[in-house]
């Protein structure tokens, strides 16, 4: 059985905010009905002058973390991502809304 494929890039369909923290499963029901393109942010940052209260992006590497324990491809590289996202925090001076980049990588032993 060929692996599920998430694509990152520009948004079809699925330009996703976290505001009151549905931005990830907004994110996996996009790709579960086939969305090819889901539209993040390192670290979630950025945010939407016209939504109201956004509270920001959802961010990229825990989209493509949550992403491949649903058994999809992402196609990046989630350790790069969070090495970005340690790096823009740094840059920026103050901690990002993502939270893998905090929290580290984890893979159930034995998982591809």
């Amino acid at each position: 059985m060929l692996p599920r494929v998430a694509a990152f890039g520009v948004p079809v369909g699925a330009h996703l905010h976290n505001t009151r923290n549905t931005g990830y499963a907004n994110a996996l029901a996009a790709a579960e009905a086939g969305a090819a393109w889901l539209d993040a942010s390192v670290g979630g940052i950025g945010g939407c002058p016209f939504a109201p209260r956004a509270t920001g992006n959802i961010a990229t590497e825990d989209l493509a973390y949550l992403l491949r324990g649903e058994g999809f491809d992402p196609g990046v590289d989630v350790d790069a991502l969070i090495a970005v996202a340690h790096w823009l925090s740094d840059e920026l001076g103050h901690p990002l809304p993502g939270e893998l980049h905090r929290a580290g990588d984890f893979r159930v032993a034995g998982a591809a």
